[in-house]
């Protein structure tokens, strides 16, 4: 599964979901978009999927319930038991890939959060945050320095992009075409 067509595959799931007989769908649909909505970072079409899920399938069965606990650490934003869920599930192949990109997209999202908001921060917090063990290779791996007890991030830099606004973008048209018009 290409994680590139999440869209159109969280589009098509949807679909199925509506179509399906009795208007209740399969577990592992479920499960599928549960997992695609927690990776978009969709935390409120989450929410809706969990409570329009059957009470009787969540309860028959523990990935759907597994899904929604790593949803609910997201929504609570407790990074630590984030990232103890994630890991440590044993995920069926329907969602495995979705739920690994998912980590490293937290991880990911987490990382450009310290990046950008700190400009010292505590070890601890650091390996909460970013579900890692070995702060100080990380910090190194992202020319960050850790003295003692203390990482000192560094600020990504994103290069600024000029956009010209659209009544600017009008005047140089028009002057153009004046130009040409002489």
């Amino acid at each position: 599964m290409l994680l590139e067509n999440l869209d159109q595959i969280a589009a098509d799931l949807e679909m199925q979901e509506l179509q399906a007989p009795v208007g209740v769908a399969t577990p592992q649909l479920y499960g599928k978009l549960l997992a695609i909505y927690l990776y978009q970072h969709d935390l409120c079409n989450a929410k809706f999927l969990w409570k329009r899920i059957p009470a009787s399938l969540k309860a028959e069965n523990a990935e759907l319930r597994n899904i929604w606990a790593v949803g609910k650490t997201m929504w609570q934003r407790d990074m630590k038991a984030f990232y103890t869920l994630v890991s440590k599930t044993d995920w069926t192949e329907n969602v495995a890939p979705i739920m690994a990109a998912l980590k490293d997209s937290v991880r990911e999202r987490c990382l450009n959060l310290v990046s950008n908001a700190y400009s010292s921060v505590t070890v601890d917090s650091v390996a909460q945050l970013l579900g890692v063990v070995d702060v100080a290779s990380l910090a190194k791996e992202h020319g960050w320095s850790v003295e003692g007890n203390m990482v000192s991030p560094v600020r990504k830099t994103t290069p600024h992009i000029y956009i010209t606004s659209t009544e600017e973008q009008l005047h140089r048209l028009t002057s153009f075409v004046s130009i040409l018009e002489n």
